[in-house]
């Protein structure tokens, strides 16, 4: 049997695909992946492929929407440059990004660079490819959220090229990602209420240290963690506050029950809050007199002004804590308690939860600080109440009715 080459480059959008007929039911597939600008000509890869011809034709179709490239790739900058560089150019150019933005791109752009994935020619970034890096990191162990971060920010960065006219299409339109982190855990009930508890015991095992050694600066600065530990649960549990709005309250923010919170650490600098909102709610009576007694009592300790950051350092509060060191302290007290895996960000998911689940989206929205209820369904939409009963109950009527309709006819 004499081979043949059947040509279709009118069906194929991205360079050549020739099919051959190796012998019966085994087909030969040439794509053109790429060119030699210098010696100039194609570079091409084969690909065997059993079954009909049919079957072979649907697969040349797919490799060369995956791998194919044409010459106009290779003289555009899409075909100059690698993803890395574009990475570096994307991460570089004007954007209105938050500050935590910034450093969580930059973050995931160093990891993006230090893989081989950055090596790769643009023009050569297609969907086959990709779906092939994506595997790779999982089999590498690589998390669900860290996979999931890299596809967002590559996708970003191509959609940034398209925009910039450094690509003419994009190639990853209409390319399904990774799957998305599971939804934000929260710590239940039970963890809070043990996690109160251990704060409290730390609390009155410091009082009694300082009563039995009087006038001992290390005692008195003991007492002070663990006030400051059982208040941080406590206000984080009641406010739905993010760490960094946490770490910069002041005592001055707190009028009766109403506190008001207008600061946060975008990338650990003091400023506004990350929807860059001044935002009211209200606090429970008991965690208000809370903030309150311990004020009274570092100022009786120290019988002299204080300043009056809420969280602070040190006793003498001269200036505020970092979100990391909330943390810390907050992971110390959670081993401490039993509780598995502690995070303060999630008792805010926590109060999130609790209110989506009570069907409150709207008082989440307002309390969480986001823009808008969207990023509140977004992010917390497993916890919506499953309250369709009442609709359940009315198509099961009508469909009895059209049931007992048929049976008298």
């Amino acid at each position: 049997m004499t081979a043949s080459y059947r040509d279709d480059r009118q069906r194929a959008p991205r360079g050549s695909g020739s099919l051959r007929e190796r012998s019966p039911g085994v087909w030969e597939i040439r794509i053109v992946v790429g060119f030699d600008l210098a010696r100039g000509h194609s570079v091409q890869r084969s690909f065997t492929v059993r079954g009909d011809e049919d079957a072979a034709q649907a697969r040349r179709r797919e490799l060369v929407d995956d791998l194919g490239a044409t010459r106009v790739d290779a003289t555009t900058v899409a075909g100059r440059i690698t993803v890395g560089a574009l990475l570096e150019r994307f991460l570089a150019g004007p954007h209105h990004w938050q500050p935590a933005t910034v450093a969580s791109h930059r973050h995931v752009v160093g990891t993006l660079l230090a893989d081989r994935l950055a090596q790769r020619r643009l023009a050569a970034l297609t969907p086959g490819y990709l779906r092939a890096t994506l595997r790779r990191w999982q089999q590498e162990g690589l998390s669900v959220p860290t996979v999931s971060g890299r596809w967002l920010v590559l996708r970003s960065a191509v959609s940034w090229a398209v925009d910039e006219d450094l690509l003419p299409t994009n190639p990853l339109a209409g390319m399904r990602g990774p799957p998305r982190p599971i939804p934000r855990r929260h710590h239940s009930l039970d963890e809070v209420f043990q996690l109160l508890r251990t704060a409290a015991a730390e609390v009155a095992a410091a009082e009694e240290e300082v009563r039995a050694r009087p006038g001992r600066a290390g005692p008195v600065r003991t007492l002070f963690t663990a006030e400051q530990n059982l208040l941080l649960v406590r206000v984080a549990a009641d406010s739905g506050a993010r760490r960094g709005e946490l770490a910069c309250l002041r005592h001055a923010d707190l009028d009766g029950r109403i506190l008001t919170i207008e600061r946060g650490l975008p990338a650990g600098e003091l400023g506004p809050t990350k929807s860059k909102r001044t935002r009211r709610l209200t606090l429970g009576q008991t965690t208000a007199d809370m903030i309150n007694s311990h004020f009274e009592a570092c100022a009786a300790r120290s019988g002299s002004p204080i300043a009056d950051w809420i969280f602070a350092g040190s006793p003498d509060r001269a200036t505020f804590i970092t979100a990391e060191a909330l943390s810390h302290r907050f992971r110390r007290l959670g081993h401490a308690a039993g509780v598995e895996q502690p995070a303060l960000h999630r008792l805010r998911h926590g109060v999130a939860t609790y209110l989506v689940g009570t069907g409150k989206i709207l008082k989440a929205q307002a309390r969480l600080g986001h823009h808008d209820a969207a990023t509140t369904l977004r992010h917390y939409s497993h916890a919506t109440p499953l309250d369709d009963q009442d609709i359940a109950d009315d198509l099961d009527t009508l469909l009895n009715q059209r049931s007992e309709q048929r049976s008298t006819s």
